[in-house]
């Protein structure tokens, strides 16, 4: 019974795209690092991780449940269906929260001192689909906040390559949600959820992740010039650019078929090979 439900929770957070924040958030904190994190340090970062993503995901699954619940995408979700109770899923959540504070007081106290504003985006974002189309942009800061709280966890301190590689994050993150939010087109606008999709159409959301997506790739490069990186990461920038290239291939306004594999696959390759790609031009250069 208690796997079951544990198999359950995980389902319902999603927890297999965990692959998109944590390899960033790695990368963050070994360029931080100058390649060497501690173990102690990797450990408490992958922590603070997992109660971040865990706490948020809950959140977003109770705040949500009702609009779940009338989407045919999504009324299969457990909460809709049943399959956990609210009250579990709120327990879920406050002990996350309280991981992802344990992790930060053994990181430093900088950590400590940010949570409060780290605890807010993560709370809010999942609101933000009922005030503005820009809700995107709030799940992108939201995910921004994992290679910028590795490069606190490592340096207690936010610098320049901190902020620039949130933005690679944080508009990469946004261009790939809009991209998935145009399944929910005629959802979103027959009962007044706002999206990029919905407010501009289909055909424009795709534009507009194209752009955010070629100025994630700016930014990560960005980073490597500003850092003297070496070749290797630029490799891994340009493998990343290729990736994007092809996601956006497989989808167009009238046939959103492939959404799938553009969106968890694609995007899932390319935050592993710039974490890879960090790692050997960090180690090997």
């Amino acid at each position: 019974m208690v796997w079951r439900k544990i198999r359950i929770f995980l389902a319902m957070i999603k927890f297999e795209h965990t692959i998109f924040a944590l390899p960033f958030a790695y990368l963050g904190a070994f360029i931080a690092a100058g390649g060497r994190p501690t173990a102690a340090q990797l450990g408490w970062i992958t922590l603070a991780m997992f109660g971040a993503r865990t706490a948020a995901m809950s959140l977003n699954r109770l705040i949500d449940r009702h609009i779940d619940a009338l989407n045919p995408r999504t009324a299969d979700r457990a909460l809709p269906r049943g399959l956990i109770s609210v009250t579990e899923v709120w327990l879920y959540t406050i002990l996350s929260f309280g991981l992802l504070f344990f992790a930060a007081t053994r990181l430093n106290w900088l950590c400590v001192e940010l949570m409060p504003i780290a605890v807010l985006v993560l709370v809010i974002y999942s609101y933000t689909k009922r005030w503005t189309w820009a809700c995107h942009f709030a799940l992108g800061l939201a995910d921004a906040l994992a290679p910028v709280g590795a490069w606190v966890a490592i340096r207690a301190a936010i610098d320049l390559p901190a902020v620039i590689l949130g933005l690679g994050m944080g508009t990469w993150v946004a261009g790939f949600d809009i991209i998935y939010a145009c399944q929910d087109y005629d959802f979103d606008r027959r009962y007044g959820i706002h999206s990029i999709p919905a407010r501009f159409g289909k055909e424009r959301a795709l534009v507009i992740s194209r752009c955010l997506h070629a100025f994630s790739i700016v930014m990560l490069a960005g980073v490597g010039f500003l850092l003297h990186l070496g070749w290797l990461y630029f490799l891994g920038v340009l493998l990343a650019a290729v990736i994007l290239t092809y996601e956006h291939r497989l989808v167009s306004p009238e046939d959103l078929s492939r959404l799938n594999l553009a969106f968890l696959n694609m995007n899932g390759y390319l935050s592993v090979l710039m974490f890879v790609f960090t790692l050997l031009a960090l180690t090997l250069e």
